[in-house]
């Protein structure tokens, strides 16, 4: 046990401490905002959790470092995943697995048609466009990745839009319009953003049973990834999110 009451880190996000409930916020910055990544903390972890940064943009907080003579003061900001070396998230896996942790498959079309071979599920993101087989007189894009078969299924564009999809391990926080009730029928209007860098777009949240929830975008989006967070937003509060599913009827069956 460290024995402090508190811990503060460098997230850009805003934890307001009230009587006994915290309240997670957007930052400031919208540009850097990542009151994304903490929704799936709890109000035990919210309440002594302490984010400076989240009330300040990122050219004060540049300044400050300066003045305090810190050398990350002019250093470059991070675009993409701070720990893989030029970015590539391929390179950085192949480096770090063995030849035999791949989970090697095949590539279907969304019609079962086969496309060819591929050395490893890890290696492929929905929406994904380059490295796929050629061939075809459309982009090809995947659009499904089924972990049972090791198969990723590839369409057009329009195979990559969704108007709703569920949820699961869902963390509501005390501000959600039912955050304490039993009743799984319960809707909330609200702003969901699907991926970090996603500006949010109009949904219906409804509460299901098991930490689930359906959500039904006024709006169908594009690469509705499975794995991903779906964070729910009330203006600029953090009212709950979880983790969006694969749809199994989205599996393409071979015969």
């Amino acid at each position: 046990m460290l024995g402090c009451d508190y811990i503060a880190t460098g997230h850009y996000a805003i934890i307001e401490h009230h009587d006994g409930h915290a309240l997670l916020r957007k930052g400031v910055d919208s540009r850097k905002d990542q009151s994304y990544f903490l929704f799936s903390l709890r109000q035990p972890q919210l309440r002594r959790a302490l984010t400076p940064l989240g009330a300040m943009s990122k050219p004060q907080i540049r300044e400050t470092a300066r003045l305090l003579g810190l050398k990350v003061a002019d250093k470059v900001d991070s675009q993409e995943i701070c720990f893989v070396p030029g970015n590539d998230y391929k390179a950085f896996l192949r480096s770090h697995l063995g030849p035999g942790e791949f989970h090697r498959g095949e590539i279907y079309d969304v019609e079962g048609n086969f496309i060819g071979e591929h050395d490893g599920l890890e290696l492929f993101t929905i929406g994904q466009r380059k490295g796929l087989p050629g061939g075809s007189p459309r982009p090809r894009y995947v659009v499904d990745i089924d972990p049972d078969s090791n198969r990723v299924i590839v369409g057009d564009a329009d195979d990559l839009v969704c108007d709703e999809f569920e949820i699961d391990r869902v963390n509501w926080h005390p501000v959600a319009a039912f955050a304490d009730r039993a009743i799984s029928d319960d809707e909330v209007e609200a702003t969901v953003k699907i991926r970090y860098s996603h500006a949010g777009t109009r949904a219906t949240v409804i509460r299901l049973e098991n930490d689930r929830a359906m959500v039904r975008l006024h709006e169908p989006q594009r690469a509705v990834t499975p794995g991903q967070a779906a964070v729910i937003y009330r203006d600029d509060v953090v009212i709950g999110g979880g983790w969006i599913c694969r749809k199994e009827a989205a599996a393409v069956v071979v015969a």
